[in-house]
């Protein structure tokens, strides 16, 4: 799949093993920036295509468990498989649920069919599970967010919100899901519903950089460029080396004309994240500019 056939701010996302796995729900903040249609609004490029900033897909840092649908020896076991052998963990689950393991066995099989790249089928058991589980309620909006990203790796952007949306429910006080209720509706374009998500997310933890660059690109695609770059320019403020950041100014400068400070930005942003779904939009965006006004 093209990761320009998508929503940037989603790249992300197809690290099942980051997301699903390491930590579902703290991982949903570190997606970054949405999806530009640059040329198709008017700006000073276009080569034919538009211009898009993308998610950042550097290792993250080991966060805190989230909470579990359930307990076990065994259950700890069939998660740790998943990365390395998500056959394996399917298989486990399978035992488990023979032996009665209940909510155990199966979100360790939900999670394997998400591994296994059977994401569809993957994000309606974990929305069955969430629904019906008599866990917590922080557990089960880790399993709603945990569907969402399934449902965004199979491209079905209004099952992703409404699962984003039942998460939050359970947790409205989340800046994590409060991010990644947003980036499902960023899929959605709902660019006012996000700033709102995003605002929330940075009055609980004004430090989320991700929240500042991710607020931007709503901002710019509601047309409201000024209040894009100033989150911009305090996501640098928090990190002054984010590709995100930098890529997301690139078009915020080229909108405003600025072509050299836009290449200056996507060449920075294509030098920081290398081999990531940041850097491959950098470079593109950069044959853009070099290609120029469209004949």
């Amino acid at each position: 799949m093209s990761l320009r056939a998508v929503p940037a701010c989603v790249a992300a996302w197809f690290a099942v093993t980051t997301l699903l796995t390491a930590l579902p729900v703290a991982a949903l903040g570190q997606a970054a920036p949405i999806g530009a249609t640059v040329g198709a609004t008017g700006g000073a490029t276009g080569g034919g295509a538009p211009l898009e900033s993308a998610a950042d897909d550097e290792p993250l840092p080991i966060p805190p468990v989230p909470p579990r649908i359930a307990e076990g020896a065994a259950y700890e076991a069939c998660l740790n498989m998943l990365a390395s052998d998500p056959s394996g963990a399917d298989a486990a689950a399978v035992a488990m649920a023979a032996n009665g393991g209940g909510e155990a066995a199966q979100h360790c099989h939900a999670l394997a069919q998400v591994e296994l790249g059977n994401t569809e089928e993957g994000a309606t058991l974990l929305d069955q599970l969430a629904a019906g589980s008599a866990a917590q309620a922080a557990s089960r909006a880790t399993v709603f967010a945990q569907a969402s990203q399934a449902w965004t790796m199979s491209g079905k952007s209004a099952q992703a919100y409404a699962s984003a949306t039942a998460a939050l429910a359970l947790s409205p006080d989340d800046p994590d899901l409060l991010i990644g209720h947003a980036i499902a509706g960023l899929a959605l374009k709902k660019y006012t519903e996000a700033v709102a998500d995003l605002t929330h997310a940075l009055d609980l933890d004004p430090k989320r950089g991700d929240a500042l660059v991710l607020r931007a690109g709503a901002y710019r695609n509601l047309g409201k460029l000024a209040e894009a770059a100033a989150d911009i320019a305090q996501a640098l403020a928090l990190d002054p080396d984010s590709a995100d950041a930098l890529l997301e100014r690139g078009i915020l400068r080229q909108r405003q004309g600025d072509l050299a400070g836009a290449k200056a930005d996507w060449q920075m942003a294509a030098d920081l994240a290398a081999d990531t779904p940041t850097g491959d939009l950098a470079q593109q965006n950069l044959a853009l500019l070099e290609a120029g006004p469209r004949q």
